[in-house]
């Protein structure tokens, strides 16, 4: 099959692959330039993102700032002539702050998510950043699309549909995932594309979809694209790779998960989630619980410190780090059994009988 050509409101990849956005610090400058400079789009994600510098516990929101914007420039002396986006959880607190930082530093597109980003159009007006919800449904969809129209006449460059074997925060019911009573990538793909169609004809524009969640081979991406996708957008598979930016303990954690032990678990933001069950995540939910001991304030008007089961930003920095935590996963990381490079992830999923 010949893959499309990906057009994000004017920018076109070689390749009709997305990385992904994974945080805390899986996602940064290392592994998005590894993969613009082979045709994708590379994504840093902006949760936490200044994890490591000096001051984050003294003052996070200023850490996160800067890093924003040394990301950015990192990734841009490393792929000059990539594709380089951010990705930001609508649900954090700071998030304006955050996206409008990533535009004031010239980022190509922000994929935004973990809650309805209905005001992304108003944070990049007057700039030439793109932007791209991530939805799981088409209730979801149709309500960002009116939205933004209504509200900002702003139109999406791509729209990213996540399905339920996505790592990381899911837009699905916990006991639908649990039940596996939810809508497949298949289906909520389907029901999109067809939404999405006719919102394009009304309106003389055109949005690429983009398939998310459970994709890892050439073959996956063929099935996507004859159910009406324009591209694919991946994670999992970044992640056991030389160029990722995680620890290499997080890399190992990867590649020992077998099937079995992917776990779906409620996140302290309250959405579901899907991660590696390892002795951190049986701690924190089946066994009490660990104590925060600081508290970042990073979702204040959702998670309760006196409450929530674990501090998430400390159990994705212990992560990031190599020191347990929470390793979040897609539904098919029992599949990934080596170590291997941004070009080749891109190329097992573009090129048949790779």
């Amino acid at each position: 099959m010949k893959l499309p050509k990906l057009n994000i409101g004017g920018l076109q990849p070689a390749k009709p692959v997305i990385q992904g956005g994974m945080g805390i610090g899986i996602s940064l400058s290392g592994l998005a330039a590894a993969v613009a400079n082979a045709g994708g789009v590379g994504i840093i994600s902006g949760v936490q993102i200044g994890f490591r510098d000096p001051e984050f516990t003294k003052d996070p929101v200023a850490a996160n700032l800067r890093a924003i914007g040394s990301e950015l420039s990192k990734a841009r002396q490393l792929a000059p002539d990539g594709i380089i986006g951010m990705n930001f959880m609508s649900i954090d607190a700071h998030y304006a702050e955050y996206v409008a930082e990533a535009v004031r530093n010239g980022v190509d597109l922000i994929i935004s998510g973990a809650g309805l980003p209905l005001q992304l159009p108003k944070l990049v007006a007057g700039s030439n950043t793109r932007i791209v919800p991530i939805v799981s449904s088409a209730r979801a969809c149709r309500l960002v699309l009116t939205s933004w129209l209504r509200k900002y006449n702003r139109f999406p460059d791509a729209v990213v549909v996540e399905g339920p074997l996505a790592g990381g925060h899911l837009g699905f019911k916990l006991e639908d995932l649990q039940n596996s009573t939810n809508q497949t990538l298949e289906q909520a793909l389907s029901e999109i594309v067809s939404y999405v169609r006719s919102f394009e004809e009304k309106h003389g524009v055109s949005i690429p979809v983009i398939a998310a969640g459970g994709i890892l081979n050439y073959t996956d991406v063929c099935h996507m694209v004859e159910l009406g996708a324009s591209g694919v957008q991946v994670g999992t598979a970044f992640v056991a790779t030389k160029e990722c930016d995680a620890d290499e303990n997080y890399k190992q954690a990867y590649l020992a998960a077998a099937p079995e032990d992917v776990r779906i678990i409620k996140s302290p933001t309250g959405f579901a989630a899907r991660a590696v069950n390892t002795a951190f995540v049986q701690q924190a939910y089946d066994h009490g619980g660990i104590p925060v001991k600081h508290c970042f304030r990073c979702m204040p008007e959702i998670c309760n410190a006196a409450t929530t089961p674990y501090c998430l930003s400390q159990a994705l920095f212990d992560a990031a780090y190599g020191n347990g935590g929470l390793v979040f996963c897609g539904g098919r990381v029992g599949e990934i059994h080596e170590i291997t490079t941004a070009a080749e992830v891109i190329r097992r999923l573009t090129e048949k009988n790779s």
